[in-house]
């Protein structure tokens, strides 16, 4: 595992030690406590499951009592757009983004959209996991896995490659990149891996694409078709539910996605924003991500149902270097497109 470079930890403890502001007018306006206390209203932007966001919302209500937290909650690629038509109408009235869109951030960092804050728990963190300039920082992750029922005979694919095998001609269901950004993150990993022809091969053995998670996960239910691409805490859900649902961890990587957390540079309350992104990283919000089945990017944390730290996962994982935040920010409509074009979409 590779750790921030000295120059983020200088950056972080210095933004840490000086981390009271003085607020600006609009906070004043939405009632920022007075000498930094966190008060007044707060609005997050995100796509937690709506069982992790009760979870967070009631640690909130416990540790900011005098924030007022307000949530937009959708699938990322829905926040996206939300985001997209309020800035196209003159800005946001969002605070926080925590979306399980990687590449957004990027974008948003070259745009100048950040506020710039390190939490000091974020020292912790694997430099795959945060932005170095104190942009933008993990606080859960998801995974991409091989899903099947329990009792599906073999053969079974092994690799996301083999998807596109004619052992599995019609057996396969994907997400649809254009409305998860869970499955647009798996594009890219996987159309830098593989080409963009990838996706064609998957179309010409049959494959299905099935929307968002839960879409693929009832496609595998239904016995509609043998395998899918989906994510790990789903077929958790499922099991924790008595279902028989199974997964496999695929041999040429799984794909992870960091849900990031972000202040807005034009945020009306940094005091309580700033409290917020504390709250995430603290080892009270990090067990709420591991209770909602994903991993928590405390390496100190076992992920859900015990599969192992972030460590153990990222050995096993495709890689978040520059080289794939490049390919998606720079690359990512051009899948998207490729994506499109092998599926008549």
């Amino acid at each position: 595992m590779t750790f921030r470079p000295l120059r983020w930890l200088l950056l972080a403890l210095a933004m840490t030690a000086c981390r009271v502001e003085s607020v600006s007018p609009r906070a004043a306006e939405r009632g920022a406590g007075e000498a930094g206390e966190p008060s007044g209203d707060l609005w997050v932007y995100t796509s937690m499951f709506p069982t992790v966001l009760e979870d967070v919302d009631a640690l909130a209500k416990r540790t900011l009592p005098k924030v007022t937290v307000h949530w937009f909650n959708g699938g990322s690629e829905k926040v996206a757009n939300k985001l997209e038509g309020e800035f196209a109408a003159g800005g946001t009235k969002a605070d926080v983004l925590a979306i399980s869109d990687p590449f957004l951030y990027e974008r948003y960092k070259e745009e100048k959209r950040w506020l710039r804050y390190a939490p000091p728990d974020a020292l912790r963190l694997p430099r795959a996991m945060l932005d170095e300039d104190a942009h933008y920082f993990a606080h859960r992750v998801s995974v991409m896995i091989l899903a099947h029922e329990a009792d599906a005979p073999e053969p079974l694919p092994r690799t996301f490659r083999e998807l596109t095998d004619p052992r599995f001609l019609g057996a396969v269901a994907v997400g649809d990149p254009l409305t998860s950004g869970t499955n647009f993150t798996w594009t890219t990993f996987l159309g830098r891996k593989y080409g963009p022809e990838y996706f064609a091969e998957l179309r010409a053995n049959g494959a299905v694409v099935a929307g968002g998670n839960a879409a693929v996960q009832q496609k595998i239910e239904t016995g509609e078709v043998k395998v899918g691409v989906l994510l790990l805490e789903n077929v958790l859900h499922v099991r924790e539910k008595g279902g028989g649902l199974a997964f496999r961890w695929p041999e040429d990587g799984a794909v992870t996605i960091p849900g990031y957390a972000a202040i807005f540079a034009g945020t009306a309350n940094p005091v309580a924003a700033k409290a917020f992104m504390d709250m995430l990283l603290s080892p009270e919000g990090q067990r709420a991500m591991v209770r909602g089945r994903m991993y928590a990017t405390d390496p100190r944390l076992d992920g859900p149902h015990g599969e192992g730290n972030l460590a153990i996962l990222l050995e096993k994982s495709l890689p978040w270097d520059e080289a794939q935040r490049h390919y998606g920010l720079t690359e990512g409509a051009a899948v998207k497109t490729a994506f499109m074009k092998a599926f008549g979409q």
